[in-house]
């Protein structure tokens, strides 16, 4: 034997060991439904704490909320959620392990069990011996009697029947064998999805003032395939934001009034956004969810319009204000401190010295350190949450098939054989689910083939029929 021979010899030896280890260890391990419950319990327990632990935030933020000392149930710090990624779980590597490990034994359930079931349903044996129906769970025996005078009975019910000389093989369900294997198909989907979305998909915050232009930049969570779903070839204009009020001043609802401007800055899309009403553009979501006070536009004396910055104050929990400095003289050494609420209420005017000196309202006057200061306009800010997530739609269908398929898993594969044989009629059935249903069909099938002259032996078996309160 050359070499040559003998590695081919070896490596015949070892693909045929690895596949008897695929076939007898492997598939049987991966297709075994203790292993895919562990699995789905696992999915269902990260998923949890995913939901739990706020995602995609900054480390200070964890560190403020998940201290060191003391640990959230004895354990929990910010360290551990960074370490083990749970600050943006559903893109961890060990989370989309778990998904695929779930889908692998769906697959490898679907084809050792599933695929063989349905081919065992949709193949069918003729009973040819009157021993078979005794082991049926509802059969009869007939002295007299034909095959023929089944047949109405068996098509009014909608059976497929199937005949070949004294032999006779019906059916019908055969969709609720495929159900399961639906079932398995639209859950694969749905993982499909999940991963395509978690490695696509980004999550982005924008705080914009009323007015402005913004393009999605601030990138808070992405996936490692994002970047082709960022479009830098548009841009997004705040042309307005407002807040309604209770007449109790407490907030209503806040708008924000968007347009999408392709690179020549032309809208090509226009919507009015709130709470719930998000913007939707070539697969980017923009949801509005917070709001701030971004500036103050005033005038002093006859002097143009101008504008300052103003900045959120820390109130240590005690309600959100915004404040700024305005000068009130050309050199800059006088000025009055100017503290805002909201965008409709009292603007409060206090000196270097803490006093306050008025109040005013957006369009209205006030003299201060004998300045004249007209209030022109408080400009919002709109919060705005940008999500781009493809595998939306995915998992959009996944779930549609699988309400299908659950619906197609609750219909009942019915069988019933019929046997002619020395004079003698023999009928029988069995079905996977709805017995009892199963039970009164096949009863009322055996009453319309009976007549008055006909002299006949019913045999059903003692656990064909259970009682019923």
């Amino acid at each position: 034997m050359s070499l040559k021979d003998f590695s081919s010899s070896n490596l015949a030896k070892v693909v045929a060991s690895v596949k008897n280890f695929f076939r007898q260890e492997l598939l049987p391990l991966l297709a075994d439904l203790r292993l895919a419950i562990l699995l789905l319990l696992a999915i269902a327990v990260f998923s949890i704490s995913g939901t739990v632990i706020e995602q995609g935030q900054s480390i200070p933020y964890y560190q403020s909320n998940y201290p060191e000392h003391p640990a959230l149930f004895g354990f929990l710090t910010w360290k551990v959620i960074i370490i083990l990624g749970l600050d943006s779980v559903y893109r961890t590597w060990w989370f989309l392990s778990l998904l695929i490990l779930f889908g692998t034994s769906l697959t490898a359930c679907t084809f050792t069990r599933q695929f063989p079931a349905l081919k065992a349903a949709r193949n069918w044996k003729f009973f040819d011996r009157t021993g078979q129906f005794e082991k049926l769970a509802l059969s009869a025996e007939f002295e007299t009697g034909s095959l023929n005078s089944l047949l109405p009975a068996l098509q009014k019910r909608r059976y497929r029947i199937f005949q070949e000389g004294n032999s006779l093989y019906a059916r019908k369900g055969i969709v609720g064998r495929i159900g399961p294997i639906v079932v398995h198909a639209s859950m694969l989907i749905i993982l499909a999805g999940s991963i395509w979305g978690a490695m696509t998909g980004f999550m982005a915050q924008e705080l914009v003032p009323s007015g402005g232009s913004f393009q999605v930049k601030n990138i808070v969570d992405a996936g490692p395939l994002a970047n082709p779903q960022i479009l830098k070839d548009w841009s997004v204009k705040v042309n307005r934001f407002w807040i309604d009020y209770t007449p109790e001043g407490e907030i209503d609802q806040f708008y924000s009034d968007l347009s999408v401007l392709d690179k020549e800055g032309k809208e090509v899309d226009r919507e009015k956004i709130y709470v719930n009403k998000p913007l939707r553009y070539r697969g980017v979501t923009f949801y509005q969810t917070d709001w701030s006070i971004a500036a103050i536009r005033f005038q002093l004396n006859n002097s143009p319009i101008l504008q300052l910055p103003m900045a959120q104050l820390n109130t240590g929990g005690q309600g959100r204000i915004w404040g700024t400095w305005i000068p009130t003289k050309p050199d800059l050494s006088e000025g009055v401190s100017l503290l805002a609420r909201d965008l409709l209420g009292t603007l409060l005017i206090y000196d270097t010295k803490g006093q306050l000196q008025s109040t005013v309202r957006e369009g209205m006057t006030t003299v201060i350190n004998g300045v004249r200061l007209k209030i022109v306009e408080v400009v919002g800010s709109t919060g705005l949450q940008i999500k781009a997530d493809p595998g939306i739609p995915i998992v959009y269908t996944g779930f549609g098939l699988l309400m299908l398929s659950v619906m197609m898993s609750y219909v009942s594969h019915s069988q019933i054989w019929a046997l002619q044989k020395d004079d003698r009629l023999y009928v029988g059935g069995r079905t996977n689910r709805a017995q009892v249903a199963f039970e009164r069909e096949i009863i009322e099938i055996l009453e319309e083939l009976q007549k008055p002259e006909m002299s006949e032996k019913v045999a059903i078996a003692p656990t064909s029929l259970p009682s019923e309160s």
